[in-house]
């Protein structure tokens, strides 16, 4: 019978041919932001239909009120075996600066470069379509020489990431017990670095806020009210200086609720990582860590959270100079969470926060700008391992669990509409050069990012996705 063996040398022999499916896919301009393009998009989506169906996958293009999502379903080896829900967008970011382009974004080509090493150019190469591609050969092998899968397999693409998915909610709401499956992968990340694949255990949320605070009913000659008259940006100043002490921890009451302290065990492979924070800094003309101290970068910015005001604006900042006490100040401010903190709880108490620091005749307006829970795979997690130790047997150094400072929305909405975990497995570099000119994806992340999807797939029809 043949096995993950004879699957790994079938997607080694179809390599080339793989390469040219994915280049007819490059081919189609789905920049979904841009509604002259809709027919692309919408070409790129029936493209994928036919290719799914073409290996057995029974799929549709399933109509949104913007572009449409792809979904397709393969029964794998039946009942009784892990049920997962693959996602991956095949809309496209604009092109522009068009000028800044080596060569059309959409006739892509297979380069080499002085090294020896290939690379996959064109829009789309790695975000995302190079990436849901190593996927679907993944698949395309195992039935090929197995006659099945080894999970239940369902297929999500969407049409709207790189717009901003407004149709993604009400979709997944809409279809939520097709879509329901044991464990999400997700291939929109990247790797650690060329040998060590990486699987994203993390995500922080975010809440954002814009505050207002208002004293005088004018703006004020400074001569004649200056020491007398509150200043609200002096005010402001005060109270947003005062969110974090002189360690760097944010002052907020109840902050830190829901932040348990870094296992001993992922602080030492994090640690062993190599990562290197002078030159994470220096790249961009910085040279001291200023958050907490007595954490390292990666733990600042991966299982920390923080506040950070992300712009203020009160009084006269045209040019030249005027002596007035301005009437209103504005800031905006955002926090990034991790771990079980709530976002409605972190809202709450900085607008508490605010308000006691309040003087006489100064009033706040506050505007909140959306806010999200954290993401976080548990540390132990049965499922986690198995991709880990998957991942492991094809490339030279073992994978590595890592965070991410930022948000993918769609993980949060995973969890919150489908009940389900997301495994964040991705094979992109950070020079892939995505949303700008000249973007690419190295053949080696291409063809063994095939292999890895090939050995998870086998390893959670073995071990289940639990």
């Amino acid at each position: 019978m043949p096995g993950l063996d004879s699957v790994l040398s079938c997607l080694d022999l179809n390599l080339d041919r793989s390469v040219e499916r994915l280049q007819e896919l490059l081919r189609i301009p789905s920049i979904s932001t841009d509604p002259a393009y809709a027919p692309d998009v919408r070409r790129a989506a029936e493209w994928l239909k036919g290719d799914l169906e073409a290996i057995g996958f029974s799929a549709r293009v399933a109509e949104t009120v913007g572009h449409p999502m792809v979904v397709a379903h393969h029964g794998g080896a039946g009942e009784g075996k892990p049920q997962v829900l693959f996602y991956g967008h095949y809309d496209v970011q604009p092109v522009d600066p068009i000028e800044l382009w080596d060569a059309d974004p959409f006739d892509p080509k297979v380069i080499a470069m002085p090294d020896g090493t290939k690379r996959i150019t064109g829009r789309g190469s790695a975000d995302d379509k190079g990436q849901l591609m190593t996927f679907v050969e993944a698949c395309r092998a195992f039935i090929a020489e197995t006659g099945s899968l080894p999970c239940r397999v369902t297929i999500f693409l969407e049409g709207e990431e790189e717009s901003g998915s407004p149709s993604l909610l009400p979709f997944l709401k809409e279809n939520a017990e097709e879509l329901k499956a044991d464990v999400a992968l997700v291939c929109d990340t990247n790797m650690w670095d060329r040998e060590t694949p990486a699987i994203s255990t993390g995500l922080r949320g975010l809440v954002g806020e814009e505050i207002t605070l208002t004293a005088a009913s004018m703006d004020l000659h400074s001569g004649y009210f200056g020491g007398a008259a509150a200043n609200p940006i002096t005010i402001l100043a005060r109270i947003l200086g005062a969110m974090h002490d002189a360690d760097g921890r944010v002052t907020i009451p109840g902050f830190y609720d829901g932040v348990p302290e870094l296992p001993a065990d992922v602080r030492k492979v994090w640690d062993g990582l190599g990562f290197d924070d002078a030159a994470f800094l220096g790249a961009v003309d910085l040279s001291v860590p200023f958050g907490e101290k007595g954490r390292s970068v990666l733990e600042q910015t991966w299982a920390r959270p923080t506040a950070e005001v992300n712009g203020i604006e009160g009084g006269y900042t045209g040019q030249g100079f005027k002596t007035v006490i301005a009437s209103k100040a504005h800031a905006k401010v955002s926090f990034r969470l991790v771990f079980d903190q709530d976002p409605d709880a972190i809202r709450e108490n900085f607008r508490q926060f605010v308000r006691e620091r309040l003087p006489a005749d100064v009033s706040v307006e506050f505007h909140a700008h959306g806010g999200s829970a954290a993401i976080q795979l548990p540390f132990d997690s049965p499922v986690l391992e198995t991709a880990r130790q998957a991942l492991s047997d094809e490339w030279p150094k073992p994978a590595v669990m890592i965070g991410m400072g930022g948000s993918i929305p769609v993980v949060g909405q995973f969890k919150d509409t489908l009940g389900m975990p997301s495994l964040l497995i991705g094979f992109g570099h950070g020079d892939d050069r995505i949303h700008s000119p000249n973007e690419k994806y190295e053949m080696t992340s291409f063809a063994k990012g095939q292999r890895s999807w090939a050995r998870v797939l086998e390893a959670l029809g073995e071990k289940g996705a639990a």
